[in-house]
């Protein structure tokens, strides 16, 4: 198998890491299998493909899409490092309203995957970075939600000072006042 997959305290949450085949010309690594995905625990079929750019500093997120849009995704970062952090947001789960977070960067070559019913975000710990993640839905407008970044319920480190955040994302609701979760 080209991958190794990681578990944490997070059901369904996997660091993936795959293998690097190096030679004179420099690497090579396969960065999605289903069939080697499927055989470690990770069944989802990704539709869509995102890639950000974001400077030093800049916080994105906390996002997520409600049913029946629901999705599920794999994060890596192509350039750069950023700080990759999820929140359980599924009820009864034992981690429900807690984080979890990685870095993530073009030389760790780590991916993070992500199951449905996590808020998702990351801060940009480089001078500049790319972000490729890979989607289980389409996106959908009426589905979008998100959770403030700042939450103090959660309280994430995000690694950075000076955050430059979106309008959008400082006008999303603290956790105690979402009413849609998972």
């Amino acid at each position: 198998m080209n991958f190794k997959f990681t578990t944490n305290q997070f059901s369904g949450v996997f660091v993936v890491e795959p293998k690097i085949f190096h030679d004179e010309r420099g690497y090579f690594c396969e960065t999605y299998k289903y069939s080697h995905f499927n055989a470690g625990g990770i069944s989802d079929r990704f539709v869509q493909d995102n890639q950000s750019f974001s400077k030093r500093g800049v916080i994105r997120g906390l996002h997520f899409q409600i049913a029946p849009r629901m999705q599920a995704k794999l994060v890596r970062c192509v350039s750069g490092e950023i700080y990759d952090c999820i929140v359980d947001l599924r009820k009864s789960s034992p981690t429900f309203k807690k984080y979890f977070g990685i870095k993530l960067s073009a030389e760790n070559k780590l991916m993070l995957y992500v199951p449905a019913g996590f808020a998702h975000g990351f801060s940009t710990l480089s001078e500049t970075a790319e972000v490729s993640y890979k989607v289980s839905d389409e996106y959908d407008p009426k589905s979008e939600f998100g959770l403030r970044f700042d939450d103090p319920e959660i309280a994430i480190d995000w690694k950075v000072s000076d955050a430059i955040v979106s309008q959008k994302d400082l006008i999303l609701p603290f956790l105690k006042d979402l009413k849609t979760l998972f």
